[in-house]
């Protein structure tokens, strides 16, 4: 059995602002533990010429998580300062050697200047965490399932599609 998400405010979509976010609207046709499951179902929607301009996967469930991807150390903060730095200076005296002569002067001057900076900047945002975060780490958002919603008009034939391919 399919079921309706926020049904009642299809009506009101065109009276919403646009470029604001709004909730998704439709018919629960599946859900997936994966987005991977959840964009193959779509695919396939697709391959078989259904509708999917009337097809949304939603991420229900959202959770951030946070994988650490190691220690951090003085030595690790200062060669990562240096190695930011170097690529910005690097970049900013290229630019600015473009006008000048002689350009290796230039990209020279930005690219220790960039280096200084990096190191020093880097430095000093370490030092003021006073160990309290001596680790790095990425960011993700997931979500624990992905809802595959329909407009109302197709979502028996979009859900029976899915079921009879085992992707429900």
């Amino acid at each position: 059995m399919t079921t309706p998400v926020n049904s009642g405010s299809a009506g009101r979509r065109g009276a919403q602002t646009p470029g604001l976010p709004t909730p998704p609207t439709g018919w629960v046709v599946g859900s997936y533990g994966t987005y991977a499951e959840a964009q193959a179902a779509v695919d396939h929607l697709a391959d078989e010429d259904f509708p999917v301009h009337e097809v949304t996967i939603v991420g229900v469930d959202l959770m951030q998580v946070e994988r650490v991807t190691g220690r951090l150390t003085w030595p690790k903060v200062l060669l990562g300062g240096l190695a930011t730095g170097a690529w910005l200076g690097l970049f900013v005296g290229l630019v600015l050697g473009i006008f000048t002569q002689p350009m290796w002067g230039v990209v020279l001057t930005g690219l220790i200047g960039g280096s200084v900076f990096g190191v020093v900047s880097t430095s000093l945002s370490y030092a003021a965490t006073r160990g309290k975060r001596d680790f790095a780490s990425t960011s993700q958002l997931v979500a624990g399932r992905y809802d595959v919603l329909c407009a109302p008009g197709s979502a028996e034939r979009v859900r029976d599609e899915l079921a009879r391919f085992g992707m429900k």
